[in-house]
């Protein structure tokens, strides 16, 4: 019950998309098994009855030759179009639903939230995404199909050897299942911590070489490099122990099954042999029943391999179950009141990897075209509130409202991809001639026009091919064509030089006008674009102060100069 628990968010996955076609595939499966046993134990009665029927003239004469080598012949051509038509289907069905998974995973990984909890360990949620989703390919094509073909052949077979006594298809059928399952069972009993171990070190090591290579420099001038890699090295020693303790299961169970099917056969020969001194059966029928007998056995084969990857198909469905299950409707959207464009009222954060609240209480209202700072050290909660804002992560308490937004965060995302696909992730519909006009506003169309390629020039990875200004000015065209009425701006100039920096915003205030826009910063002159600032201590809003006061040029006095 436990492990249909934990398999029950997958199948139902499956069966919801592709019922059709996963039925389709194990009933080719099983047709592709039982025509193959059918072909060797048709052959070998058809041989051993013309044999027989030779010995006479008499018997020669009358024997009929055409029905047995037609249902041959049938046997042969449908056994290959089914195994044809088997692996297409299930493959299809297989590659179809590992799709249809990811996808559903992707879409998990969007909720609020999520998005921040996973960037706390990349390297681990690449791996859930890709090996622990192509772990449970075995699910299908390696438990589920092999288990319905050696049931379907259990039965075929325990109809034949029935039809010659139902004592011998009795006791052929009882060993069929006790050895046919049993050492699968055993296999995956066996196999569970090795495969277990494997995933954890293949993970491991896959995350350390990752380290090693990216931070290779910093680890070098830290003096760490070599225990890193000695670190990835002892992952590596732990993969191949769980490989070699894995293959040696697997002999024991290819041994197992050997020592099960000659048993099998000795048992059939034996019991066939006494049905013939007994006028039971003839010679053909004897024959074919030892043909039989020595293919059936085969059909559980196909379980060796998928019991011993058991364990790690279990992590791997355990890991991602929950992803699966059915997710709570998003909330409805909550409008300010009017000339509002952000209403909170004591709203908190707390991250799960954190026992104190990122913010507490905190209680805004921010009027339509107002231009509002967050300043405050490191760690106070400003990029935490444009996130709770950006709808990224949700409150643990309180209201939170807040016009439809556009969030520039601190880092500028961009992918291996053209210059006009990584812009038009801002807005999918938009033409060459928008795209264009928001590179002319953030003061990248010259650069643009100098590219052999234009638009369809390709960058490289992490947007490798700009510099650290031009990505920033990327950044900006982007936000431009999302054209929302709040603004919410993560530290916009931070990391560029100071003429890139003034550059940037200067474009960035040409475009403010009729925008509501929240800027989070600790520089001088990214507040000197607001009419008032909100310092941020602890979580908490501290103070306030408009432009006028005072007290508003005392604090802006105190920020990081340009």
């Amino acid at each position: 019950m436990r492990l249909w628990n934990v398999f029950r968010p997958i199948i139902s996955l499956f069966l919801a998309e592709r019922r059709a076609t996963l039925l389709a595939g194990v009933l080719l499966a099983a047709v592709t098994v039982l025509a193959g046993i059918a072909l060797l134990g048709v052959s070998g009665w058809f041989i051993t009855a013309t044999a027989i029927a030779g010995a006479s003239t008499a018997t020669a004469l009358v024997f009929d030759v055409f029905a047995p080598s037609a249902a041959i012949r049938f046997l042969s051509l449908a056994r290959t179009a089914t195994r044809y038509g088997e692996r297409l289907t299930t493959h299809e069905a297989t590659l179809s639903m590992l799709a249809g998974l990811r996808e559903r995973i992707f879409r998990s990984a969007v909720q609020p939230g999520t998005a921040n909890r996973l960037s706390f360990q990349p390297s681990r949620t690449l791996f859930r995404l890709t090996a622990d989703i192509d772990a449970l390919d075995s699910l299908y094509l390696r438990i589920l199909v092999p288990a319905a073909v050696a049931l379907c052949t259990t039965l075929a077979v325990a109809a034949v050897f029935g039809a010659m006594h139902p004592l011998f298809g009795l006791a052929a059928t009882a060993w069929l299942l006790v050895p046919g399952f049993g050492i699968p069972l055993l296999a995956a009993r066996w196999s569970a911590q090795p495969a277990r171990r494997r995933a954890h070190s293949l993970e491991a090591l896959r995350s350390r070489t990752i380290d090693v290579v990216a931070g290779q420099t910093e680890l070098a001038m830290a003096g760490q490099l070599q225990t890193y890699r000695q670190s990835a090295l002892a992952a590596d020693a732990r993969l191949a122990t769980s490989d070699d303790a894995l293959n040696l299961i697997e002999t024991k169970v290819v041994a197992g099954f050997g020592i099960a099917s000659a048993i099998l056969l000795g048992g059939v020969l034996y019991g066939v042999a006494h049905l013939v001194s007994m006028g039971v059966i003839n010679g053909p029928v004897a024959v074919l029943g030892i043909l039989i007998a020595l293919a059936a056995l085969e059909s559980f084969a196909g379980l060796r391999r998928g019991s011993i990857e058991l364990g790690r198909t279990i992590l791997a469905a355990r890991r991602l179950g929950p992803d699966l299950q059915a997710s709570s409707p998003p909330l409805p959207s909550r409008t300010p009141a009017e000339n509002h464009a952000v209403e909170l009222q004591d709203a908190s954060v707390i991250y799960d990897a954190f026992p104190l609240p990122s913010l507490q209480n905190v209680s805004i209202t921010v009027q339509c075209g107002e231009r509002v700072a967050l300043i405050g050290a490191s760690g106070s909660g400003k990029t935490t509130l444009l996130a709770l804002l950006a709808g990224e992560i949700k409150a643990a308490r309180g209201l939170v409202k807040c016009l439809p937004n556009a969030l520039l965060t601190q880092r500028t995302e961009l992918f291996q991809d053209s210059l006009r696909d990584n812009l038009l992730l801002a807005a999918p519909g938009a033409t060459d001639r928008r795209l264009l006009e928001v590179l002319t506003i953030a003061g990248l169309s010259e650069f643009v026009d100098t590219l052999p390629k234009g638009l369809d020039t390709p960058l490289g990875e992490g947007g490798t091919g700009l510099s650290g200004g031009q990505a920033r000015r990327f950044a900006l065209a982007r936000l431009l064509l999302r054209d929302m009425p709040l603004w919410l701006l993560d530290e916009p100039s931070e990391g560029v030089d100071g003429a890139t920096a003034r550059d940037v915003l200067d474009r960035l205030a040409s475009q403010m006008t009729q925008r509501t826009v929240i800027i989070a910063t600790h520089i001088r002159r990214e507040a000197m674009l607001v009419d008032r600032l909100l310092v941020l201590e602890h979580g908490r809003i501290k103070s306030t102060f408009s432009k006028g006061q005072p007290e508003y040029q005392r604090v802006l006095d105190g920020l990081r100069p340009d």
